[in-house]
This record gives structure tokens, C-alpha cells and sequence, in this order.
């Protein structure tokens, strides 16, 4: 019986371990850890890679969304428009400027947020709208953008699962005012640590933001905002360099294996996800399908040597963290049902086509 790991990194890692190390000499060599030369390649070279103007590193994803805020002015009594079916970072990046959180329902057919019910939760206090390019697959941006003009508000991308998705011929990163991204080592264009970034057209923007990230400070010791310590450090962007130049190649893997998953697995107990017309739109960073009895389909994949994942198995509003939106929580019907019935099966540059057949065949042999 086969072993598939819900993630193998090493498979990724290992054709390009010469040049990782590499990466990591030059950083030793040089003894320059913080806002250094890697520091600045990778920006320039994500900037260019998303096709927007400027890339300001962070410490974290977290840190990219709540930095955004905090620079467009985002704070107490505001509110944010946010999805309903996310990561908590989303939020926990909203009520950290001290900003209300709005959710939005799920898009039964993409499962990102409902760009028909956006506006009937926008009022005076509302400030920005975050979409969540979740699972990979880009929102719909017209409505968005159409909005957001017509309110005057600002769009933040939370683009942490969706590095080279496009949107009509944009990448994600240059689909909104400004980009927040994760470089968790699991993401698809991932670091061997934490990392993230802010993307941006808007040149004042990003010096504000890498100036709050700086300690509130552009020069040192001369402090003009209440600021924090969010940097991208100089060994995560060298192998982000690195790992960038892969990022396309990658990309078509996932999306070879989804077009398999999607064609040969066959079984009316698995829900498949809806597919984009337009391939570009969707980079896979996750295969999600809906089963009824989540556990059973868990435990029988695992006893046949696959491993899952599941996002996200208790929705934000029902988190003890936010208690506060517990009595709203059975608003959200359609994030509700993903949350307790969606599991991720194994889809990562490196699976062997032995591999993929094997979770096709188990897939379709559930009863």
C-alpha cells in the first residue's frame, strides 16, 4: 500500500537543494540578516512577478493585512467587510487595528465570498473590503471593484493561498489597492520559515507600511507612527528568490493533478469543487471536496495511506475568540455546511503519477 503524506516537502525541496544552500551561503557570506541585498531582489522581483508597482516584506501574512489597515487608517469603530469562510488571520488582522469584522456568506459554486450579498452589509463605518483568493481561486473582482468605487472604500486582497493566480489577465497581488501574502512553508511559493509581503501600486502606501513595520520609523531612531517589528529577514527572501523562479512550473502541476482528481474521480458521495472556465484563475494551493460523514471518509483514506487536511473545521463566528458573533452564527448557512463537510486530499508538485492513481482509485472505492 502506498504512503501519501497530505504534504511532502521534501519532494518539492530536494531537486533544488543545491540552490537553497547556495542561498544560504551568500546570506552567511555576507553577515547582513535584515534589509539586505536579498531582501530587496525579492521584492523588486515579486513586485514585478505580480505586476504591481512595489513589495514591501513582513514577518507573516498576518502582519501583511494588518499592516495594510493600519496604513489606509483603519481603526476603532471602523468596519471591514470580511468572508464569512476564511483562515482566522483575516479577522484576527481586522479586530488587531480594533476595526469590526463584517462577514459575507460563501459562494455556494467557489466557495469564496459572495460578491452579490457584499453590499447589503456596507454601511457609514465601513472602510474596506478583504477577498480571500481562497483555496487558490481568485474572486470575482467586478463587483468588487464596482462597490467599492461606488462607496469609496479600499479592496485588500488576502492573497496568501493564490501566489500567480490571475483575474483577466492580472495576477493576484495587483487585482485590488494592496495584497497581503503569506510565505508559510506550505503555501504555494512558500519559505523555510515564516515570511509575507504587502503588494502595492500605491508608492506612498508601501512606504508607510514598511515604515510601520519598521517600528513606526523611516529613519532610524526618529519614530512617527505607533509602529511593530514585521521584516522579512534576509535568509527567507533568498530562498524565496530561489523558489520563485519555480512558481509557474509548480503552478501547472497543480493544476495537471486537479484536472485529474476532477475527470477520474467518479463517486456520488464526494463533492468535487467547482472549476473556473478559465484555468489561470485557480493555482490549487487546495483540492477541497465535500463529504457528509467527514470523519468516516477521513479514517477510510487514512487507512489506506493517505493522508487529509481539513479547512476549516469550525467556522470564525463560532471560535471562542469571537464570541461576540456567536449568536449571528448560523446566518452564514453556506459556510456552515463547507466547514463541516470540506477535506483537502493531497495535491503538490512531486506526487507520482502511482500516487495520483492511488487516490483516485480509493476515492472512487468509498461506500
Amino acid at each position: 500500500m502506498l504512503q501519501i503524506p497530505y504534504l511532502d516537502l521534501q519532494v518539492l525541496h530536494g531537486p533544488i537543494q543545491k540552490e537553497l544552500d547556495a542561498a544560504y551561503h551568500e546570506v552567511m557570506e555576507h553577515q547582513w540578516f535584515i534589509g539586505g541585498e536579498a531582501d530587496r531582489q525579492f521584492e523588486n522581483a515579486f513586485a514585478e512577478y505580480c505586476g504591481a508597482g512595489y513589495c514591501v516584506g513582513t514577518g507573516n501574512g498576518l502582519d501583511a493585512i494588518r499592516l495594510i489597515l493600519l496604513a489606509y487608517g483603519v481603526g476603532e469603530g471602523d468596519e471591514v467587510i470580511v468572508p464569512a469562510n476564511t483562515f482566522i488571520a483575516t479577522v484576527l488582522a481586522v479586530t488587531y487595528v480594533g476595526a469590526i469584522p463584517v462577514f459575507v456568506d460563501a459562494d455556494p459554486d467557489t466557495y469564496l465570498i459572495n460578491t452579490d450579498k457584499i453590499e447589503e452589509k456596507i454601511t457609514e463605518k465601513t472602510k474596506a473590503i478583504i477577498v480571500v483568493h481562497l483555496y487558490g481561486r481568485v474572486v470575482k473582482m467586478n463587483e468588487v471593484r464596482r462597490l467599492a468605487d461606488k462607496y469609496s472604500l479600499k479592496i485588500v486582497e488576502d492573497a496568501a493561498q493564490a501566489h500567480g493566480a490571475e483575474c483577466e489577465g492580472k495576477r493576484a497581488g495587483n487585482l485590488g489597492d494592496a495584497a497581503a501574502f503569506s510565505f508559510y512553508p506550505g503555501k504555494n511559493l512558500g519559505a523555510l520559515g515564516d515570511a509575507g509581503a504587502v503588494v502595492t501600486n500605491d508608492e506612498q502606501l508601501a512606504k508607510k507600511i514598511r515604515a510601520y513595520g519598521n517600528y513606526g520609523s523611516y529613519e532610524k531612531y526618529n519614530h512617527v507612527y505607533q509602529g511593530c517589528n514585521s521584516r522579512l529577514d534576509e535568509l527567507q527572501a533568498a530562498f524565496l528568490l530561489v523558489k520563485l523562479k519555480y512558481l509557474n512550473q509548480w503552478n501547472g502541476e497543480r493544476r495537471r493533478i486537479a484536472k485529474i482528481y476532477t475527470e477520474e474521480i467518479r463517486n456520488e458521495k464526494i463533492m468535487l469543487p467547482n472549476m473556473p472556465e478559465d484555468e489561470s484563475e485557480h493555482v490549487f494551493h487546495i483540492y477541497p471536496v465535500m463529504v457528509e460523514d467527514r470523519a468516516d471518509f477521513v479514517n477510510y483514506l487514512q487507512e489506506n495511506g493517505i493522508g487529509t487536511n481539513v479547512h476549516y473545521p469550525i467556522p470564525i463566528m463560532h471560535q471562542k475568540a469571537y464570541a461576540a458573533y456567536c449568536k449571528t452564527a448560523y446566518a452564514y448557512p453556506v459556510t456552515n455546511r463547507i466547514c463541516a463537510r470540506e477535506v483537502s486530499i493531497p495535491l503538490y508538485p512531486g506526487l507520482t503519477d502511482e500516487q495520483i492513481e492511488w487516490v483516485v482509485r480509493c476515492a472512487n472505492r468509498y461506500s
